[in-house]
């Protein structure tokens, strides 16, 4: 299959491959720390992953607002 043929990621999405270069983890994992957090609030949660995880700014945004969109809550 050609990649050519893949329309490209949009949205927070469309961070996922520089988040998983930068951090060696893959993405499902942090989504899944976002889905398991305590934490509600857009910036709670991007503040958290910043601090807690060393994660950047954009990154976390993006990771938080995907999840959020998935809920609904975004």
């Amino acid at each position: 299959m050609s990649t050519a043929s893949v329309p490209p990621a949009k949205g927070p999405a469309s961070y996922f491959p520089s988040i998983e270069r930068a951090y060696g983890r893959p993405v499902g994992e942090w989504l899944d720390l976002v889905r398991a957090s305590p934490l509600t609030r857009h910036g709670e949660l991007v503040t958290w992953l910043k601090t807690a995880h060393g994660m950047g700014h954009g990154h976390a945004n993006a990771v938080v607002a995907y999840v959020r969109g998935e809920s609904g809550a975004a």
